[in-house]
């Protein structure tokens, strides 16, 4: 797979990077900033691309990597499947659920394969996690919750774009933890009622949450609590923990760390303490589920098949994080309809 990208910001390095270990080319790039953009180009070894629309016409980019703010990405999904080029888009997909739909529409009407990054769902400890839960080694799952309780600078916010609802859809709860709400909808399954509470700018100037607490309910009957916050001093490693029947699992940045399960003669779990995590310092994640997830997404390309974190897996955990928001904006539960995508 050859890989055209789009935008050349901090992600977009980390993704090159990745694309580098697993043999995947980068043909080109566009960046609304000429000098940024070619600056990329020449670490990578790729073209630079004037527009995207440029990008788009190259016959050598079998694909495009997204690594805009999300304002950008349906125009980015509407050229790939004009273009007939797959598209993986960067997390949040979009920032509200109409947007997010109609890329999912527009994808599958352009018969191009749509994804979203979501590399938590390829830390060995989701891997370990959702073949257990599967064999049913934790038993029934009555608890699964996620903490998020990093921080960031006043300088990571000083752009107007930053935090703000048109550039971002949100704050601390869509830009960071929506890895977590991605990793727990991908483990327990669809919830249906949300509540939550938030502060709006608890210590930044930001008009949108950096500190956000929900409490919500699985479709499967168990509960859940999610908090998110980019306001705590001094930032500490994202947790999801996981509570059955039969024992619980609590993973730490991402690696899992705790595993207490009774008569446990399942598979052996991966315990490990040298987690990673982007508590204070973004880039300070791991490329190993980075290079899994876009082998993944080329390996469906490939076959034609939905990659691993499809657009509708990128709409669904949009979605609990739009209920929250209305759920904290309107001081009411919200229920959430099951996804028709």
């Amino acid at each position: 797979m050859r890989v055209g990208i789009i935008g050349a910001g901090g992600i977009a390095w980390k993704h090159a990077q990745a694309y580098k270990n697993i043999g995947y080319p980068i043909a080109a790039v566009t960046d609304r900033t000429a000098e940024r953009g070619h600056k990329f180009a020449d670490a990578w070894g790729a073209e630079f691309a004037a527009t995207p629309e440029q990008l788009c016409q190259r016959a050598d980019a079998d694909c495009l990597d997204v690594c805009t703010f999300p304002g950008y990405r349906l125009a980015a999904v509407e050229l790939g499947a004009k273009a007939r080029k797959h598209v993986l888009v960067e997390k949040p997909m979009a920032v509200d659920l109409q947007t997010a739909a109609r890329m999912v529409e527009v994808a599958r009407a352009g018969g191009i394969q749509l994804g979203v990054v979501s590399q938590h769902r390829f830390d060995d400890s989701t891997l370990f996690l959702k073949r257990a839960i599967e064999a049913g080694q934790l038993g029934k799952i009555l608890e699964a919750d996620a903490y998020v309780k990093w921080h960031r600078t006043d300088e990571y916010y000083a752009r107007p774009v930053k935090g703000s609802w048109a550039g971002e859809g949100g704050g601390a709860l869509i830009g960071q933890a929506i890895h977590q709400v991605d990793v727990l909808l991908h483990l327990i399954g669809a919830a249906d009622e949300v509540f939550g509470y938030w502060h709006l700018g608890a210590t930044h100037k930001i008009e949108s949450e950096d500190l956000v607490c929900a409490v919500l309910r699985y479709a499967s009957g168990a509960t859940g609590v999610i908090q998110a916050a980019t306001a705590l001093w001094p930032g500490y490693p994202e947790r999801i923990e996981i509570h059955g029947t039969k024992g619980s699992a609590i993973v730490t940045g991402d690696q899992l760390t705790t595993w207490d399960v009774r008569e446990d003669e399942g598979e052996r779990p991966p315990i490990s303490q040298q987690a990673k995590s982007g508590a204070s310092d973004p880039m300070a994640i791991s490329l190993t589920p980075f290079e899994r997830q876009l082998a993944d997404f080329g390996e469906a390309c490939k076959a034609g098949r939905p990659p691993a974190s499809s657009g509708s897996d990128g709409y669904k955990a949009l979605q609990l994080v739009q209920s929250i928001y209305t759920s904290c904006a309107e001081g009411r539960k919200v229920q959430i309809a099951p996804v028709q995508y």
